[in-house]
């Protein structure tokens, strides 16, 4: 990554800040460890964690996005000021948009129905918008559905790239359509997405039908037509990522996995045992980091593939 880095900055002093932050050690159950590899999620904020935190406390960071998780709503309050303290000493400031503090998790939905409020709020990162949902036990559930706006604009790219493909030969386009698909459900087919998934295949359809419509006065293409067609060329929807607990650890770097560390502590006001919190998926408290995580796993690893490729 800093090879990569060094090909498209030049300023000296941006690089110097930059090893030093993707190199610094870490402080884990009072013992400072060093590292050469990888880049562990929220290493940043780590001293923050261990310093002022009263209670759990989970970060997820991918490039500039950042999404961090509180037990006590105290500390995310004091963490929110000290961040924007932070960044208007360098002129800075967060966007206003992108930076809320909302009521999310577990017992998010059952504390907001005692105070007389509605559903938790959702949140967006990376393409996804997440949920406190349940299952269909009636169990907490986090949810991960596909970015309403991002599906649209989505669609609205593959309509003008149809129209202008629009007198290609049928294989063609199922091919250029089966591409198109295939890449969608790489990234989006993610549990609890199915439906979303599906939409997108049968809009999808629904333009290729429009466009086909519109090549000839004669009408030919029904939709009995048009399902053997998208059966033909177009995948079927399926989940082709694992759950978070079946997921494995992440790695930023060859095999170098990502060190995880957090506050002692691990259930609700439950005071500390005197070890070290882990984000492990058996944990309660963890499947927000856990869902997350396997989330900015393929992102990471995208970004790593492209920074050697550009080497």
């Amino acid at each position: 990554m800093l090879k990569a880095v060094h090909k498209h900055v030049k300023c000296k002093w941006a690089l110097l800040y930059i090893e030093r932050w993707l190199t610094a050690p870490l402080e884990q159950d009072g013992q400072r460890i060093e590292r050469d590899c990888g880049t562990p999620q929220g290493g940043v904020a780590q001293r923050w964690q261990q310093r002022e935190a009263t209670g759990d406390m989970i970060i997820v960071r991918y490039a500039d996005d950042v999404v961090v998780g509180f037990e006590r709503e105290e500390d995310a309050r004091r963490f929110l000021d000290a961040m924007r303290a932070r960044l208007e000493e360098f002129a800075l400031s967060l966007h206003p948009d992108k930076t809320r503090l909302i009521e999310f998790g577990r017992f998010a939905a059952v504390d907001r129905k005692k105070r007389g409020l509605g559903k938790p709020e959702t949140f967006t990162f990376l393409g996804f918008t997440f949920i406190c949902g349940k299952t269909r036990k009636g169990r907490f559930q986090l949810q991960r559905k596909t970015r309403s706006d991002r599906m649209r604009a989505k669609l609205k790219d593959i309509k003008a790239e149809l129209r202008r493909r629009m007198h290609w030969p049928i294989p063609e386009q199922g091919k250029w359509l089966r591409q198109v698909v295939t890449g969608h459900f790489a990234y989006y087919a993610v549990p609890t997405n199915g439906r979303k998934l599906s939409a997108f295949r049968h809009h999808v359809t629904d333009l290729w039908r429009r466009t086909l419509r519109r090549r000839s006065r004669r009408d030919g293409f029904t939709w009995a037509r048009m399902t053997k067609l998208t059966d033909d060329w177009l995948p079927k929807p399926r989940i082709l990522h694992p759950w978070p607990s079946d997921a494995s650890p992440s790695a930023t770097q060859g095999r170098s996995r990502v060190l995880e560390s957090g506050s002692l502590g691990s259930e609700r006001r439950a005071p500390s045992n005197g070890r070290p919190y882990r984000e492990s998926a058996t944990t309660k408290r963890s499947r927000l980091a856990c869902v997350v995580r396997d989330v900015v796993e393929n992102a990471a690893k995208a970004i790593i593939a492209l920074a050697r490729r550009s080497l």
